[in-house]
């Protein structure tokens, strides 16, 4: 059967089910093709699956401090890992249900269940149908990416994201490969549960992080829950009913291995060789950032299928970009927000703005301040981790922050706000902090930039009024 629309989006997870939405409020005769399963990878397998994991192994952990609290019994806790696991689908079946229904009410029977395969700029095949379309939006996600034999040899000893989640129960030993954000928020989750874990992680720098102080910091506070190695490519081999994961001169014996080295957008299959593009398993087709647009063709594409910033609220604005550039006559240019991660481990990872790894070429400040005395994670018993922030010494203008702190998903947005309304040291340290809380740790990270920028730029805390205010104080 041939159909003639003006608009394809192939892939119905964040970023197309957003392009979509647009599509709609413009009009568009559009059809949201997916192979399955719906419910976006946030809500199946990503974000809030391993939120609710993490939630659980961090209530667990915290009875280690109860004695010192003044609270007894803590040594008669018990943790159920298949009551855990039970718990974490039946959050994770109501957030994905929400998604496949918001998916089915939104597109209704535009919504096409199946493999799409592009076959040239103005059509798109799936099974017998042909749709005959003005334009098309590639937001197919991407899958965990294995090593070469991993998946052959080992069979359901490797776990992924897309799997993990579906374990009724968990064994004791578990390694975990690729120390990256998800590699490192779910292995301390299962190590606080009470299972053996080891990490193994091909560079020195692990959870995303940059800056190498930083980076020490996090590394120094992981090692005190389980052991890690880092520098070398993980091997595997066969260790009686057993696996061997081997690093180096570095080994540990396991009952399963959980693989988080990364992923590979979704592309291969799709025919894009169809549009006159060479595509493999690394290579992206060339596209603007800006508008989303592939090349100068009726073209574009979102979402982690591009590789640009797989995560969920960037997903979002690129489905939006691509929606809007389709029904555009032109694609116009798009300011895109200041980038923000986070990871969810304790403490939380954060970087705003531009990273240390990107400053090279910038004349630039470091603020820094240390947790081990900061008064409220003092008190809340969390007081470990670091906090940078890069300012440009010119101009006093806040660049860009990392930081591995208690409160670190609060800092990552308030220093992203601020980078992206062209904030200075100054503006901030002009605004409130109350005592007791976290937030007063950005004071003297702030005043240690402060200190090192040329003295014409330095303002004080407090301006006098240049007129009489109209509102009192009290």
């Amino acid at each position: 059967m041939k159909r003639k629309v003006e608009l394809t989006i192939i892939g119905a997870g964040s970023a197309g089910i957003s392009a979509a939405r647009v599509a709609q409020k413009k009009g568009m005769d559009f059809v949201l093709i997916d192979k399955g399963p719906l419910g976006t990878t946030c809500a199946r397998v990503g974000c809030m699956p391993s939120k609710v994991l993490i939630n659980a192994a961090n209530s667990f952990h915290s009875s280690k401090a109860f004695t010192d609290k003044g609270i007894s019994g803590a040594e008669h806790l018990s943790c159920n890992i298949p009551a855990v696991m039970r718990h974490v689908r039946k959050l994770r079946d109501h957030f994905a249900g929400g998604m496949v229904a918001a998916t089915k009410e939104l597109a209704g029977d535009r919504l096409i269940i199946g493999k799409a395969k592009i076959l040239g700029p103005h059509c798109v095949q799936v099974g017998e149908d042909i749709f005959e379309t003005g334009k098309i939006i590639i937001a197919t996600g991407a899958n965990p990416r294995y090593p070469e034999g991993w998946r052959e040899g080992f069979g359901d000893r490797i776990l992924t994201s897309d799997d993990f989640f579906e374990q009724e129960d968990l064994p004791k030993r578990i390694a975990v490969v690729g120390l990256g954000p998800i590699g490192l928020e779910i292995g301390q989750a299962l190590s606080r549960l009470g299972l053996e874990i080891t990490g193994f992680g091909t560079g020195q720098f692990i959870g995303g992080i940059t800056d190498p102080e930083v980076n020490a910091a996090m590394r120094s506070i992981i090692a005190e829950e389980f052991p890690f190695h880092l520098g070398e490519p993980a091997q595997l081999e066969e260790a009686d009913d057993a696996v061997r994961v081997r690093s180096g001169d570095f080994s540990a014996v396991v009952d399963k291995v959980l693989l988080a080295a990364g992923v590979t957008p979704n592309l291969q299959g799709l025919g894009l060789e169809n549009l006159g593009l060479e595509i493999g398993e690394k290579v992206i087709p060339e596209f603007n950032g800006r508008t989303m647009q592939v090349g100068d063709l009726p073209v574009f594409i979102a979402g982690d299928a591009d590789a640009c910033r797989p995560i969920l609220h960037e997903a979002l604005d690129e489905g939006f970009i691509a929606g809007s550039n389709a029904a555009a006559d032109k694609p116009e240019w798009f300011c895109r927000r200041t980038p923000l991660r986070i990871t969810f481990t304790d403490p939380q990872i954060f970087a705003s703005g531009i990273t240390a790894g990107q400053l090279k070429s910038v004349d630039h400040v470091v603020g820094s301040v240390n947790f081990s005395d900061q008064a409220r994670a003092q008190v809340e018993g969390s007081n470990r981790g670091l906090l940078r922030i890069y300012v440009e010494r010119a101009t006093g203008k806040i660049l860009g922050a990392e930081g591995a702190c208690p409160g670190g998903e609060h800092f990552g947005h308030q220093l992203s706000w601020a980078i992206q309304h062209d904030s200075k040291v100054s503006d901030l340290l002009q605004c409130p902090f109350y005592h007791p809380v976290l937030e007063e740790a950005l004071r003297p990270a702030l005043y240690d930039a402060t200190k090192q920028l040329p003295e014409k730029i330095r303002i004080p805390e407090l301006s006098l009024c240049l007129s009489t205010p109209e509102s009192p104080v009290c």
